[in-house]
């Protein structure tokens, strides 16, 4: 495992741009105060609401409990595919909500997008956004060579996101279909949902997420479940079995309260004999991918090299 913290030469850009998002997000109530989910989901804070472009395309796949919603995004070369889980805690955020990111990715790395339009906490509490997540897995294992040309698959997602991929890989695995996927990229994940230490400590300090909210989430996505509970390996992956899962990229903000989370998992998933690399960023905080600033920018070119390395 090679681990690299980056971002040192620019620390002052992401200190400064961390001031501003704290003070910002310091002048509207956390999302554990407001009462209306609805409210939540469509844009209610600090950011613009989302940029929809044509030229992602909304579809369904089968699942268990009916039909799973994906939107896909398809370059005119498709050399493989990227199944990705949005990020929002299971609770909010969509599929629909990073076009921009998800279409440069797809032109650049001649990668076929799947983003999975999993079902939300609370409405839908576990598992059912893990069953979604697997089903369009399942799908696009039997289906992407007749659907994209190619059956070089990878897999992914940022937060809530990166941990449902590496549920589906688990879950895959004992059908041996997750010997499908590739890579995988993970991108500021939750692996303990009874919280890492560094979850514990972060306090609220109004960057994107913090104890308070982070403990929101969980009750949201795992209603009455008691500590011991949420330690469960089918619930947190962070004590499930790592062995026989592909190369994996973690990345994680050094300011981030799930920084442990990204430390723990990459350090299991190479002492399960799984091959990975995770890279710390100096100052950065959790979501910083998605931000205007240049380790945002770094973060996405290496994210695009990864995936089209493998």
């Amino acid at each position: 495992m090679s681990i690299v913290t980056t971002g040192v030469d620019v620390a002052e850009e992401t200190i400064a741009f961390n001031k501003g998002l704290a003070e910002k997000m310091a002048s509207v109530p956390p999302v554990y105060e407001v009462t209306d989910i609805g409210r939540l989901r469509s844009g209610f804070g600090l950011f613009p609401p989302p940029t929809i472009l044509p030229e992602g395309v909304d579809r369904t796949v089968p699942g268990r409990d009916g039909a799973v919603g994906v939107r896909v995004f398809t370059p005119d070369d498709v050399r493989g595919v990227y199944l990705h889980m949005h990020p929002g805690g299971r609770v909010l955020g969509s599929a629909r909500n990073q076009d921009v990111r998800l279409w440069a990715l797809a032109r650049e790395t001649s990668l076929a997008v799947v983003s999975v339009e999993y079902r939300l906490a609370p409405e839908h509490p576990h598992p059912a956004a893990v069953h979604d997540c697997e089903d369009a897995a399942r799908w696009l294992v039997s289906q992407s060579a007749k659907e994209f040309g190619a059956d070089r698959l990878l897999i992914g997602g940022e937060s809530a996101g990166a941990e449902l991929a590496v549920q589906v890989l688990l879950r895959l695995r004992e059908s041996g279909q997750h010997k499908a996927f590739r890579a995988a990229y993970l991108a500021y994940g939750v692996y303990d949902m009874a919280l890492t230490p560094s979850s514990r400590a972060f306090g609220e300090q109004h960057l994107v997420t913090g104890t308070p909210a982070e403990r929101w989430f969980r009750a949201q996505a795992y209603p009455g479940l008691s500590e011991a509970e949420l330690h469960a390996p089918d619930i947190s992956p962070l004590y499930a079995d790592l062995r026989d899962l592909p190369p994996a990229r973690f990345v994680v903000g050094a300011r981030d309260p799930l920084l442990d989370d990204s430390l723990f998992m990459s350090a299991r998933w190479r002492a399960a004999g799984s091959p990975c690399e995770l890279e710390v960023v100096a100052e950065a905080v959790h979501g910083f991918t998605a931000f205007p600033i240049t380790v945002a920018t770094r973060e996405v070119a290496a994210q695009h090299a990864f995936l089209a390395a493998h």
